[in-house]
């Protein structure tokens, strides 16, 4: 099982976008996937088709330890996934756990609870919605998974950025969960008309080499108009080529996990 957190400090470079599409995606090629919503915007919740401001209990619930993660999922219809949704009251999580034991494992023991009902692993991949902010929701969620994805525009300070998460990914693995890895850096709102685009591409592919997903998530209205309907762009306009690339993206991650467990097997 893949968990996957999908994370940047910085706002506005497609990180929710990410993690309802791929969901959606990964969910259309027959994969069991749970979305789980770790920013208090709640964005991915409503990008679900999930009413957030009538919730009885989210993920804040979880975190707080008055409910199990498997008690507060819910099912994205139009997506075909499930997801822990999150609303406003996740924003008190930090206050709340500040002075708790383990606050930095609460989101790892919630999901290890989850995967072994019994005995068996419910979802074949878990992503991690977190918030644009290097806080203690977002330590939780480095600390459960196995690996990062990091979604970023190809523009000047998003590479300043970049090497903030990085070092903090580093501080993590170090302290708390020495398996996290860099699964790959995503590259978002992608103009090719756009040469300081193409120089940050560049630049990244030279520095990171095989971690830049293969995939590019191209600048696309539908991607933008699909959340106010409550739906993923799969659902929405599947013949967009937001959505075509997100299908990409989906097949290029299933991909390299096969890939992964072939080798482990072999």
């Amino acid at each position: 099982m893949k968990i996957l957190a999908i994370t940047n400090q910085k706002g506005g470079v497609g990180k929710t976008t990410t993690c309802v599409n791929l969901a959606a995606s990964m969910a259309s090629l027959g994969k069991k996937v749970l979305l789980i919503d770790l920013d208090p915007q709640g964005n991915a919740s409503t990008g679900s088709g999930i009413d957030k401001a009538h919730l009885k209990h989210s993920i804040y619930h979880v975190l707080i330890g008055e409910k199990t993660l498997a008690e507060v999922i819910l099912t994205s219809e139009k997506g075909g996934f499930d997801i822990a949704p999150a609303n406003r009251e996740l924003a008190g999580a930090e206050v709340d756990l500040v002075n708790e034991l383990a606050r930095e494992t609460r989101l790892k023991a919630a999901i290890a609870k989850l995967v072994n009902i019994n005995g068996a692993t419910v979802y074949d991949y878990i992503l991690l919605d977190c918030p644009p902010a290097l806080n203690l929701v977002t330590v939780n969620a480095l600390t459960a998974a196995n690996a990062v994805m990091i979604p970023m525009q190809c523009e000047y300070y998003a590479l300043e950025g970049l090497s903030d998460l990085v070092s903090t990914i580093k501080k993590v693995r170090a302290r708390l969960n020495p398996i996290l890895e860099i699964e790959g850096l995503l590259r978002t709102l992608f103009d090719n008309r756009n040469m300081l685009a193409n120089q940050v591409s560049d630049q990244l592919i030279s520095h990171f080499g095989d971690k830049v997903y293969k995939t590019v998530i191209p600048r696309n209205i539908r991607l933008a108009e699909a959340p106010s309907y409550g739906v993923p762009v799969l659902s929405y306009d599947k013949n967009s080529k937001g959505s075509q690339a997100y299908m990409d993206l989906a097949h290029e991650i299933n991909d390299k996990q096969n890939l992964s467990r072939e080798s482990q097997n072999g």
